[in-house]
């Protein structure tokens, strides 16, 4: 079975958009509102333990995605001017 890792341009995506929704969660009252709508109100307290590790893992994500972005470039440069010997 051959397990290829995501491409880092979806990976970065997915960081980025995870780290945005994670964000107006945590810093505006976005989530307390629906969740008073939705009559779970007694939930709110607890939406810090949930949403600053998730903001957390969508930052982290993103910066590896990053990182993965600069190995790929870094590794097609070196093939191309390989191929240019």
């Amino acid at each position: 079975m051959n397990m290829q890792l995501p491409e880092p341009r979806k990976l970065f995506r997915v960081g980025v958009i995870g780290t945005v929704v994670t964000a107006l969660c945590c810093f505006t009252p976005i989530l307390v509102v629906l969740l008073g709508v939705v009559g779970l109100s007694a939930l709110t307290g607890y939406l810090d333990y949930v949403l600053f590790p998730a903001l957390a893992a969508f930052v982290g994500l993103t910066v590896y995605a990053l990182i993965q972005r600069r190995r790929v470039e870094a590794s097609r440069t070196s093939a191309e001017s390989e191929e240019k010997r």
